[in-house]
């Protein structure tokens, strides 16, 4: 495994690879990051991984000074992986001068987490097509647990005619539903056997959609006391449409719950598919 830092050096030992399948991810990685890379090996044979805390899609009192950054042991689980590229740059190697150019993306991304992160989704959209023009890979993988992002990255990728194949990975999840996140080291003994509540609240939409729930009112309200009720300060719990993400028209099928929510200060994001 080759580790590289600047951005000439990566595209010279891209230069003679057909078939590269990316990753990019923030480092402090876990089982979910690991089981993207394993998706990027079944489409391909040269994998390359970026590693970079990108200061664009934090807002001001954010947690990007202190996100966990444990590049030595990334780097350790990536090589038992047979991952033949780490691409970590600086941010001096990412961004030599301001970035005043920035992806605009989708409307839909002021809605969801977009409403409470003004501005994430731009820093997201921006950095992603970076990455994209520096590495020119033929497919990319994002996981599902950041269902909002793998969507408005699929809406850049397809608007702006990108040629790479983007693919979404299933939520890798712990024994108890508490689906894995570089987040969830904040929370405390406590808040950890708390977080478990916000799958079941997941479950519980999706068994109340199948068995014939009309109401998508009903129980998102429903579900947002719930949270309350255990301690938790809800962002949104919203059903919306697998497709657009806008709200779920009459009859549609194929639908998706997405939720954001507080424990003490630990801001963890979740959803559920769900098809009638």
């Amino acid at each position: 495994m080759e580790i590289i830092s600047t951005i000439a050096d990566l595209r010279q030992r891209l230069s003679t690879e057909k078939l590269v399948a990316f990753v990019p991810t923030m480092g402090n990685l876990h089982e979910g990051h690991l089981d993207l890379v394993r998706i990027a090996h079944q489409h391909a044979k040269f994998v390359v991984v970026s590693i970079f805390v990108n200061p664009l899609q934090f807002g001001a009192n954010e947690d990007f000074g202190k996100y966990p950054r444990t590049f030595q042991a990334d780097c350790e689980k990536l090589k038992a992986c047979e991952v033949d590229v780490v691409f970590a740059p600086s941010e001096a190697e990412l961004y030599p001068q301001p970035q005043m150019v920035t992806v605009a993306p989708p409307a839909i991304a002021q809605e969801l987490c977009g409403a409470f992160r003004p501005d994430h989704f731009r820093g997201v959209t921006t950095v992603v097509l970076k990455f994209f023009n520096i590495v020119q890979p033929k497919l990319a993988v994002f996981g599902k647990k950041d269902y909002q992002q793998l969507h408005v990255v699929r809406q850049m990728v397809e608007q702006l005619n990108v040629p790479i194949t983007i693919l979404g990975a299933e939520t890798v999840r712990a024994t108890d539903g508490l689906a894995l996140s570089s987040r969830n080291q904040y929370l405390n003994p406590i808040e950890r056997t708390k977080a478990a509540f916000l799958y079941l609240m997941l479950v519980d939409i999706r068994d109340a959609l199948l068995s014939g729930e009309k109401s998508h009112d009903k129980l998102e309200t429903k579900a947002v006391h719930q949270l309350v009720a255990h301690g938790w300060e809800v962002d949104y719990v919203a059903i919306r449409s697998q497709q657009t993400l806008s709200a779920a028209e009459p009859g549609e099928r194929e639908l998706v719950v997405l939720t954001a929510a507080r424990l003490g200060k630990t801001r963890l994001i979740d959803n559920i598919e769900v098809c009638l």
